[in-house]
């Protein structure tokens, strides 16, 4: 899929790489979109790959002293679903972030990679564009910021230049007096992307709106704004009748698409819908409803790796990784993925491949201390790190707690996908050592079984979780 991967040391030395290789290069970070762009054949050219996960202070969300707030190229979904800051002073972000995919995903996904894929029907754009959102991109010739609304020209194309770096991502915080959501419709609840989805940050006073913006997903080439919608709102209450009539409004600025998701018509419908349902929740005071005080993350603690000294570079250099305690060097393998680097290189065949696309489950690892689909992280991710696999979960002859409950409660068909399940449970206990059923559900909602009905997959955790206690 690519031929050289070079483990970056600082955003210097990769606006450098990128001015000289401009678009035979591609940064990689959560990897979960350009992963699966490369094995689809859909970024031709494109033979280095330079990794900017070991580059320090690039995961930090932060608010200035003017009331801004600052994301880092590296700050992930659960970072963002997470984060007390974005939950209290950017909801509608912290809500969006924490509907995308699943925990898996998440852990991996970056917010600034969300937006570079630039598709209409990315959850983080709608949110970060409603909020007045702006990008910084670093190259060479120095820095230039764009604000997000004119970042995009069209469907996966941005004004971004191949030798530029997104380096920040920045918006102002709501005030006191702002109040928003975010509101998805998908066909599941979760693992799928948006059929629509929308936005909206009212600034109030009381009862009446001061102003409004709603920025609508999935509906046009880009993510747009219902500016009628607005315009009608502000300086009205907002009750049932202004609610219905703007939500009706907003209709208006959406040019949806027929596909095989959905209909064009269905879409317009649902963008009226969903726009009221956002009103309503603000007006009602439970827009955060749904929304887990605590997401599970499905992480135990970030293993510390620090940062080479100097760059990597790969195939000149082996892939020195840890798995399940015991040390490894590959010196093939680093154009692979790190599912098939562990399977065919490593021979530890436990975790399956079963989509190859981040949306079973199958493949999950721990790569130090988050739970992964590991058929999206590149091979040499794995240098310096820590990973676990389910063949490492066993100590002193004996099975994990959860290992064993899936015996007792005969939790395993097939058997094919039960690898990632429980992975995913065995984190969710070290994340939280009693988990409701809630929690439980929401730490599986990457992993698909075809065989059962999850309901002693859940038991079996549930059980799990008891014999710890």
């Amino acid at each position: 899929m690519w031929h050289d991967y070079i483990l970056a040391t600082s955003t210097d030395e990769v606006v450098k790489i990128l001015g000289e290789k401009k678009t035979s290069a591609r940064i990689v970070a959560g990897g979960t979109d350009l992963i699966l762009e490369l094995e689809r054949g859909l970024r031709k050219g494109v033979d280095t790959l330079i990794d900017v996960t070991r580059i320090p202070g690039l995961d930090r969300i932060t608010i200035d002293e003017d009331e801004v707030i600052h994301l880092g190229p590296l700050v992930t979904h659960n970072d963002c679903a997470a984060s007390k800051l974005i939950r209290k002073r950017a909801y509608p972000l912290a809500r969006a972030a924490w509907e995308v995919g699943a925990p898996q995903i998440r852990n991996r996904g970056t917010v600034a990679g969300n937006l570079i894929t630039a598709s209409p029907a990315n959850d983080t754009i709608t949110p970060l564009m409603a909020l007045g959102a702006r990008v910084t991109l670093s190259s060479e010739a120095g820095e230039r910021t764009v604000p997000l609304k004119e970042f995009y020209t069209g469907v996966r194309k941005t004004v971004m230049q191949s030798d530029e770096m997104l380096v920040d991502i920045s918006f102002s915080a709501l005030k006191a007096t702002q109040r928003g959501t975010f509101i998805k419709l998908a066909l599941r609840r979760a693992q799928a992307i948006s059929l629509v989805n929308a936005a909206i940050i009212l600034d109030l006073k009381e009862d009446t709106v001061k102003s409004a913006v709603i920025t609508l997903g999935a509906v046009t080439p880009i993510i747009t704004r219902a500016e009628e919608a607005e315009k009608f709102l502000a300086k009205k209450k907002l009750n049932d009748k202004n609610i219905t009539l703007a939500a009706d409004l907003a209709t208006h600025a959406a040019h949806p698409i027929d596909d095989v998701r959905g209909s064009a018509a269905y879409r317009r419908e649902m963008v009226k819908v969903i726009t009221a349902r956002g009103l309503k929740a603000i007006r009602d005071e439970n827009e955060q409803d749904g929304m887990p005080a605590k997401p599970i993350l499905l992480q135990n603690k970030e293993v510390a790796i620090p940062a080479p000294a100097a760059s990597v570079e790969f195939p000149a250099a082996a892939i020195e990784t840890t798995v399940n305690g015991k040390k490894y060097s590959f010196k093939s393998g680093h154009s692979k993925t790190l599912l098939r680097l562990l399977r065919e290189e490593g021979m530890l065949t436990g975790t399956k491949e079963g989509c190859a696309e981040g949306e079973c489950g199958a493949c999950t690892v721990f790569l130090n201390g988050r739970a992964v689909m590991s058929c999206l992280v590149p091979a040499p991710r794995a240098h310096g790190a820590e990973i676990t696999t389910i063949e490492g979960l066993a100590h002193d002859g004996n099975l994990h707690s959860v290992q064993e409950a899936f015996i007792q409660h005969g939790a395993v068909q097939c058997g094919y996908c039960t690898p990632g399940f429980i992975m995913s449970g065995a984190i969710l206990l070290e994340e939280k050592s009693n988990p409701t059923r809630n929690e439980i559900e929401q730490a599986i909602t990457g992993n698909l079984c075809r065989c059962t009905g999850y309901y002693k997959i859940v038991k079996a955790i549930e059980d799990a979780a008891k014999s710890k206690t």
